[in-house]
């Protein structure tokens, strides 16, 4: 006789703050976990970049290239290379293990906001205030880059990349999916000037904010508006959007010191967490476990479940 399986627990919500790192970089401008969710990059307006095990609190390496504050960093899926971009207009491509700077990528005509590597670390995708998302190769040493995509007509706050397609989200007010094994552009008109754009983990939607102060959800084939979520505040900021690490809820950064939660399928405010005075400027949500890193002023926060146990030492 086969026994039921038990039900599966309720997804928690990181609500206790665990650790503070003070990263000493100026303004945090982002925090990025890697990969698999063991370290974290933050990107500081003191034209560095800094790689942590933000579970320990401890800083591993420091990366000095950028010519202007550092706005965007991903880390490669065998966590070998790091990818960054900032003020400077360019796209730098490190090795990790060095800390040297492998290639610069310039082509950019104004400051590059966001950067992602492809799944297999092969290329990296950049959007800029120039209006364009464009495509390096990695292993090439040409200094052009292999694709520019131009239909946005206002600047390009947020690409993320999945294994065929790349979402960027644009100060014209549109979420544009480029689907790259079709040859094929959808685009969706939000209207107002979008912030930040994700995937959710199972592909089928994406998540984006802009400066109405409202997060939406969209069907990511047909563009259908699944869910609208307010009660945070964005007028101003290029702040972050986030989905947990289950697709249960949806997060935003606040100008008000705050980091809001509300259930994906409800739209019901869920969680707000209190982190500081100032504006959020950055939130990463890990991949597998209920964590999230955030970041605000000059130090970044990770944020565990109720029921966390830190191991040894006490929180700080």
């Amino acid at each position: 006789m086969a026994f039921p399986r038990p039900r599966p627990a309720r997804p928690e919500l990181p609500r206790r703050r665990v650790r503070t790192l003070e990263c000493g970089q100026g303004a945090v401008r982002a925090v990025r976990f890697n990969v698999d969710g063991n370290y974290c990059l933050t990107c500081g307006s003191d034209k560095s970049l800094r790689l942590w095990n933000p579970h320990k609190g401890t800083a591993l390496r420091t990366y000095q290239g950028h010519g202007y504050e550092v706005l965007d960093a991903a880390g490669s899926f065998d966590n070998s290379q790091l990818c960054s971009c900032g003020a400077d207009k360019t796209v730098a491509l490190w090795d990790v293990a060095t800390g040297q700077v492998v290639r610069k990528y310039r082509g950019h005509a104004g400051k590059v906001n966001c950067v992602q590597f492809n799944e297999e670390a092969t290329i990296i995708v950049s959007g800029s205030i120039d209006s364009t998302v464009r495509c390096w190769d990695c292993r090439s040493r040409r200094p052009d880059p292999v694709q520019v995509l131009d239909e946005a007509k206002d600047g390009v706050s947020s690409v993320k990349v999945s294994d065929h397609e790349i979402l960027s989200g644009s100060v014209d007010g549109r979420v544009r999916r480029y689907d790259l094994r079709a040859g094929q552009l959808y685009s969706d008109y939000i209207g107002s000037p979008i912030t930040s754009v994700c995937f959710s983990k199972d592909g089928q939607c994406a998540l984006a904010a802009s400066l109405d102060s409202t997060l939406r959800l969209l069907d990511k084939e047909t563009g259908e508006l699944l869910g609208e979520y307010t009660g945070h505040r964005s007028t101003a900021y290029r702040l972050d959007c986030v989905l947990s690490e289950q697709d249960t809820h949806v997060g935003s950064a606040s100008e008000d010191g705050n980091v809001y939660f509300w259930d994906l399928v409800e739209g019901s405010l869920a969680l707000s967490l209190a982190v500081g005075r100032g504006v959020v400027q950055s939130l990463s949500f890990h991949p597998t476990l209920p964590c999230l890193l955030t970041a605000t002023e000059g130090h970044v926060q990770l944020w565990r479940e109720e029921t966390f146990q830190p191991e040894g030492d006490a929180a700080t």
